[in-house]
Formats: structure tokens, C-alpha cells, sequence
């Protein structure tokens, strides 16, 4: 049997994170994980090859509508799915050889196959062979990740209804795709095949779309993504979806059938529990199937913990990887911490939407007396200079000690700058500390000094 100092079951941003910063600290440590390589749903069908998609498809769409415009005449641009699909798989391939190439150099033992809890803190791991191999730690870190939700009704079939990971790698535009759910993942994957040239029917039972982000943001974001072609059936929930041999159908609540060509099921995602070997550890799940932790990442059972997607939302890479390297210290040196009051979330669609901290929903439910700040990118000059001026950010403060509690932007390379706002927080910094931070000139990031400089109404460009 071989032991190690720390067994980590998955390899996603949580596990591989994991694995690398507790070898760092003196560990031996073995990844187990059933792909062919690490790096988990993110690289492999997740994070990576969805932006990857997301480029493409914009560069497309660029091309068709708004080169001309800098003085670049291409002629009618062609789509080649093909070469964009591969082109997907090369940066999926390199990356997660990248991981590999860490594993080695950091001295992490990798194990292919199905890793299960095995009793005390054993880890059998089923190899693609059939083989068992069995391992024995002096802890075991879950990290397992997280499925597509896929309820009863809505159950895939792979091709004509499908999750986010077929609908990645259609090999041709389908006529009419119907996005059941809106919030991030349909609305990213719903604009990759509307601008190949897909006709995008989103329909999500709520009121509105990308619940968890500022509703007025959300609401503009909405207005753009109807502009560039994506229709949305709100408040509309989904009774009923069959797939036929030429097409889908999807039944709704209030009695209408669409008929289309291929149905892709984004209603969220749920944690990845149900074959870890949970029941042999005496580890219980709640309701959810989130496999409950204390303030260490400690689960029920002694000497095993857990990180990321597994143990509760938001389910996002960069808080796994948060946990996963706060868990591997504490076990090390006694001390880790993750601030969850200030990890950041960003919709890769365009414009980007990227938010920290709360909303102004969540602030006036709260009761909390807070001001806020706006500027527009229409006023800022690189994003007029690069043709990209949709969009604003907005920043929110506490009312009596300017504290910055939120942050908002839709714009370009919104992703980006929520950066800046999410270090500041960390910091506790005041929206008079952004605002009198000198930033460089043309830059989008003026647009954050400048929404910082509105709290106390100063800004000075608009």
C-alpha cells in the first residue's frame, strides 16, 4: 500500500492547487483523478475551453461588424467550426499538460482512475483497467467539484438535449438552440452560438436573468445580449423537454411547445458527492448534497476534509483554489484564511459583467446606509479609443465610513479591472482611497477611480 502525507481526490483548480502548495510545504502528496490529465471540469470542459469559444466567436463577430469601422475591410468573414474547435482543444491540451508538468516538478504523484474513500483514511483508487490500487494517507482532501443539474424533466440525452459540456463541441451551428436557464453558463454558451449564427431562445423561470448579480447591471447586460440577437422568455418555467430524431421539444409551463433543433440544460450545477465513498468514511451530506466543513475545511470524519464546489457556493475555480490552499496551510502551519466577503464573479459575455462584495439589493435588504458612485465607459477615452464604450461601473461604500462594500462593471475587459476592486476590499479600503490612487491615463481602469471619485460626487470626466 502507498502513503503519503496527503491524498487529494480530484484534480480541478481545488485539488491540483491543493496538491501543488502542500507539496511545497513538505508534503508527499498523490492526486487522484479519472481523466487522462489534471486540471478537472475547469480546463477540460468548463472555464477554459468555454472562453476559448467565447474569443473565437467574438473575433467573428468583430469582423462582421465592427472592423470596418477602424478602417480594416476583410470582406464577408466565413465561419470555420472546424479550426475553432481545434483551435479549443489545443488550448484545453496545453494547459492541462501544464498541470501535469507542475504535478512533476513540485513531485505530486498522480493516480489515474476513480478515487473513492476506502474507511479511515484509505482512498481506493479504480484504475481504468479495472485494476484497484490502494492508497493510505495521513490525510485525504476531497475535492471533487461539481455535475451539471440536471433535473428529471430536463434529463440530456447527449445530443439533441444536452449540458454545458456537449454543447461545447457541437460540430455544427445548430438553426435554433433553446438555452434552458439563464444565468451564467446559458448566457455565455447561448452568445458562443448566436454569434456563429445560431438563433438563441433563452428561457429561465425567474423574473430575470443572472440572479446573484446587481439587477441593474443584469438588466443592462440583458438589453445587449436582445441587440445582438439572443431572445428571452422570462418567468417562463419549463414543463417538459423531448428529444425526437430531427429535433427537440420543449413544453412550457403556460402551454406553448418550441420546436427546435438542439436544447441546451444550464439550469446550475450540483456537487459532485455521490461516488466519492462518503457513506464509508460515516461522512453525512445535507439536503444539497454539499458535504458540510467546519472553519478548517474538517468534515465528520477524522483526518479528512474537504474544499471547492463539494462543500457549498459560490461554485467558482478561484474560490476552490482559495480553499484548497487555505486548507493544505492550516493542516501545515496552523493558519489559512479565504475572505469570502470578496471574491470576485465575472460573466465572460460582451460586454463582461464582474462583480465583488454585494449588490445594492443585498445592501438595502440588509438596512445598510451606503452611497454610491457611477461612470459611464461612453466618457472614458480608451474605451472610446478601442470602440467599446458600452457599459459603466459602479461603485458602492458605506454611508458613514466611505468603506467600499461592492463593486460592478459591464464593460470591456471587465473581468480585469474587478481586480483592482476586489484587492482594494481585501484591504478595506475607502472609495477616497481608489479615487486618489493615480491611475494610468488612457486606461479603462480610470473608469473604477472615476465611479470611486462619484461617491462624493467629484468625478470629473462626465
Amino acid at each position: 500500500m502507498e502513503r503519503y502525507d496527503l491524498i487529494v481526490i480530484g484534480a480541478g483548480p481545488g485539488g491540483y492547487v491543493a496538491a501543488i502548495r502542500a507539496a511545497q510545504l513538505g508534503m508527499s502528496v498523490a492526486c487522484v483523478d479519472p481523466r487522462p490529465a489534471p486540471g478537472g471540469t475547469c480546463l477540460h470542459v468548463g472555464c477554459i475551453p468555454s472562453k476559448a469559444l467565447l474569443e473565437s466567436s467574438q473575433k467573428l463577430a468583430e469582423a462582421r461588424e465592427s472592423l470596418a469601422e477602424h478602417g480594416v475591410r476583410v470582406g464577408e468573414p466565413e465561419l470555420d467550426l472546424g479550426a475553432m474547435q481545434k483551435r479549443k482543444d489545443k488550448v484545453v491540451k496545453t494547459l492541462t499538460r501544464g498541470v501535469g508538468s507542475l504535478f512533476k516538478k513540485n513531485k505530486v504523484t498522480w493516480h489515474r482512475g476513480v478515487g473513492r474513500l476506502a474507511g479511515g483514511r484509505r482512498v481506493a483508487v479504480e484504475g481504468t483497467d479495472g485494476s484497484t490500487t490502494e492508497l493510505e494517507g495521513e490525510r485525504v482532501l476531497l475535492a471533487p467539484g461539481s455535475v451539471p443539474a440536471t433535473p428529471g424533466k430536463l434529463t440530456p440525452d447527449g445530443e439533441r438535449v444536452v449540458t454545458s459540456t456537449e454543447a461545447l463541441s457541437f460540430d455544427a451551428v445548430p438553426e435554433h438552440l433553446v438555452v434552458i436557464g439563464g444565468g451564467y453558463i446559458g448566457v455565455e454558451l447561448g452568445s458562443v452560438w448566436a454569434r456563429l449564427g445560431a438563433r438563441v431562445t433563452v428561457v429561465e423561470a425567474l423574473e430575470r436573468i443572472l440572479t446573484v448579480t446587481d439587477a441593474e447591471m443584469a438588466a443592462e447586460a440583458q438589453k445587449r445580449f436582445e441587440k445582438q440577437g439572443l431572445a428571452f422568455r422570462l418567468g417562463t418555467a419549463v414543463s417538459d423537454v423531448k428529444a425526437q430524431k430531427t429535433q427537440a421539444r420543449v413544453d412550457l409551463e403556460d402551454g406553448e411547445t418550441i420546436r427546435c433543433d438542439r436544447v441546451l440544460v444550464a439550469v446550475g450545477r450540483r456537487p459532485n458527492t455521490d461516488d466519492v465513498g462518503l457513506e464509508a468514511a460515516g461522512i453525512e451530506r445535507d439536503e444539497r448534497g454539499f458535504i458540510p466543513v467546519d472553519a478548517d475545511y474538517a468534515t465528520a470524519a477524522e483526518g479528512i476534509h474537504a474544499v471547492g464546489d463539494a462543500v457549498g457556493e459560490p461554485m467558482l475555480a478561484h474560490k476552490a483554489e482559495e480553499e484548497g490552499i487555505a486548507c493544505v496551510e492550516k493542516l501545515a502551519t496552523g493558519y489559512g484564511h479565504v475572505n469570502y466577503g470578496v471574491i470576485p464573479a465575472v460573466v465572460f459575455t460582451h460586454p463582461e459583467i464582474a462583480s465583488v462584495g454585494r449588490t445594492e439589493e443585498q445592501l438595502k435588504e440588509e438596512g445598510v446606509d451606503y452611497k454610491r458612485g457611477d461612470f459611464p465607459f461612453a466618457a472614458n477615452g480608451r474605451a472610446r479609443a478601442i470602440g467599446d464604450a458600452d457599459g459603466s461601473v459602479k461603485v458602492l461604500a458605506d454611508a458613514r465610513t466611505d468603506r467600499v462594500l461592492g463593486v460592478h462593471i459591464l464593460g470591456p475587459d471587465a473581468g480585469e479591472l474587478i481586480a483592482e476592486a476586489a484587492a482594494a476590499m481585501s484591504f478595506g479600503a475607502s472609495s477616497e482611497d481608489i479615487a486618489r490612487t493615480c491611475h494610468t491615463h488612457p486606461t479603462l481602469s480610470e473608469s473604477v477611480k472615476e465611479a470611486a471619485l462619484d461617491v462624493a460626487g467629484h468625478r470629473i470626466h462626465a
